[in-house]
C-alpha cells in the first residue's frame, strides 16, 4: 500500500471543497422594548428566517419495516457549533442497517436514513469546532454522542458509557444514506492517507466491532484465536488477529471458504459440526460473529480451561444464549459481550488498518441500488463487505 494520496482522491476532496457555501454566525437581536402586538409580529419575522435557513436533504429512508427503502426528503436548520457537514461519498452495508429497516430488534423509529458506515468529505464546521476544516475526509460509526463526562467516556470509551451513548440511526435518527450527513465532531474520524475510501467504510463499524475485543482479550503473544462465521465481521477479525501475533482458525460452515480464509491470515480451517471434536479445547478465544443463533455450549467447549467466547453478532428475533453451567465453572471460561468501540480504540484500529494493511474485501454498488444491495447481503453472496457509492445527480 502507498501513503501517498491518489489522484482520485486529491480530486474528491477539490471537487467538494469548490462547493462549500461559507456559513456566516447568526447575527445577535437588538435589545428593544416592545408592546404585544410588535412581539407577535416579531415572531413572524423569526419563523420566517428560520425557515429560510432551513436546508433541504436527500435520501434514502426506511419508512415502514415491511417496506423497501424509498427517496427520502428531510430539511436541517442551521450548523450547531460543534457540528459538521460532510459530503458523503461512500457507505458500508452494514447487516445491522437490514435489522434496524426491519426493525429486528424493536428499536427502530420511522422513517429514518440508515447507514452508520459513513465516508466523505467536510463541507462546513460549526464555529466550535476544532481538528477538523472543510477538505478532510472522515468518516462516522455507529456511535453519534455520549455524556462525554463519565469515567468511561473520559477514557474514550465511549461505547460503555454510564449514561447510555447515542447510536447513528437509532430514534429517527438520520444517518449516511443521504447526499450530507450531519453529525457530531467529536465523533468524526480523520482516515489515514494509506486507506481508500471504499476500504474505510466498512471499518468504521464492522472493523472496530472486531478489533476493540480483540485488542482487550489478546494478552499474549501466540494465542490461539478462532473466529466463528467468516463474513463482513469475520473476514476482518482473521486479518486483525493474524496481525496482532496469534495463531488463527477460521470456523465456518462453507467449505468454499477455505481459500479465502487463508488469504486473510487463517493458519488452519474448521469445518462447524464437521471438525468439532477435532478442535474441543483448543482456543485461548473464540469470537463469535455470525449473525445466525449459534450453539453457546458447543462453542465453549471448543475453549481451553480459562479461555473466552467473545459474542459480537446479535441475531435478531430476541435470541438468547444458554450455558452449560459445569463447563463455565469447572473450566474458568468466560462468555464476554462487545458492543463496537469508543473514539479511543477507533483512532488507534484505523491508524492499526493503515499501517499493517488490513483492508475489507469489498463489492461496489450504486447507492441508487441500496435496495438490491440488501438484498444481496440477505443472500449470503457478498464477499465479503458491500460498499455504497454516491451517485446523486
Amino acid at each position: 500500500m502507498t501513503t501517498t494520496k491518489s489522484s482520485a482522491l486529491v480530486a474528491e476532496k477539490r471537487s467538494v471543497c469548490k462547493s462549500v457555501a461559507s456559513f456566516a454566525r447568526p447575527a445577535r437581536r437588538a435589545a428593544t422594548h416592545v408592546v404585544n402586538f410588535q412581539e407577535t409580529g416579531k415572531q413572524a419575522a423569526s419563523h420566517q428566517a428560520a425557515t429560510a435557513k432551513l436546508l433541504s436533504r436527500r435520501g434514502y429512508a426506511a419508512t415502514d419495516p415491511k417496506k423497501p427503502l424509498s427517496p427520502f426528503t428531510h430539511s436541517v436548520g442551521e450548523l450547531g457549533p460543534n457540528e459538521v457537514d460532510i459530503k458523503v461519498t461512500h457507505n458500508g452495508l452494514c447487516h445491522t442497517d437490514i435489522h434496524m429497516a426491519v426493525n429486528d430488534w424493536g428499536v427502530s423509529a420511522f422513517p429514518f436514513v440508515p447507514g452508520h458506515e459513513v465516508v466523505g468529505i467536510v463541507s462546513a464546521t460549526g464555529r466550535d469546532v476544532t481538528g477538523l476544516r472543510a477538505g478532510d475526509r472522515v468518516g462516522v460509526g455507529w456511535i453519534a454522542d455520549s455524556c462525554r463526562c463519565c469515567s468511561n467516556c473520559m477514557r474514550g470509551n465511549d461505547n460503555l458509557c454510564e449514561k447510555g451513548y447515542t447510536g447513528l440511526i437509532v430514534m429517527g435518527r438520520h444517518g449516511g444514506f443521504q447526499e450530507t450527513c450531519r453529525v457530531n465532531a467529536d465523533f468524526t474520524h480523520k482516515i489515514p492517507d494509506a486507506l481508500d475510501s471504499a476500504s474505510a467504510a466498512p471499518l468504521l463499524c464492522a472493523g472496530i466491532t472486531v478489533y476493540a475485543p480483540l485488542r482487550a482479550h489478546v494478552t499474549r503473544p501466540n494465542m490461539h484465536v478462532a473466529v466463528m462465521g467468516v463474513g463482513g465481521l469475520g473476514h476482518l477479525a482473521l486479518q486483525y488477529a493474524r496481525k496482532m501475533g496469534c495463531e488463527v482458525t477460521a470456523i465456518s460452515g462453507r467449505p468454499d471458504k477455505e481459500k479465502e480464509c487463508r488469504e486473510f491470515g487463517a493458519h488452519n480451517f474448521m469445518i462447524w459440526n464437521k471438525d468439532n471434536a477435532a478442535y474441543k479445547g483448543k482456543f485461548d478465544i473464540v469470537i463469535n460473529t455470525a449473525s445466525s443463533d449459534v450453539s453457546t455450549t458447543e462453542l465453549m467447549s471448543l475453549l481451553k480451561v480459562d479461555g473466552s467466547l467473545i459474542q459480537v453478532g446479535i441475531p435478531g428475533g430476541g435470541a438468547t444464549m444458554v450455558v452449560n453451567l459445569q463447563d463455565l465453572v469447572f473450566g474458568q471460561k468466560k462468555v464476554v459481550g462487545s458492543i463496537v468501540g469508543g473514539r479511543a480504540d477507533m483512532k488507534e484500529m484505523l491508524e492499526f488498518s493503515a499501517i499493517h494493511g488490513v483492508k475489507p474485501l469489498v463489492e461496489t454498488m450504486p447507492l441508487s441500488k441500496v435496495n438490491e444491495a440488501m438484498q444481496h447481503v440477505l443472500s449470503g453472496k457478498a464477499r465479503y463487505r458491500v460498499v455504497l457509492t454516491s451517485d446523486w445527480q
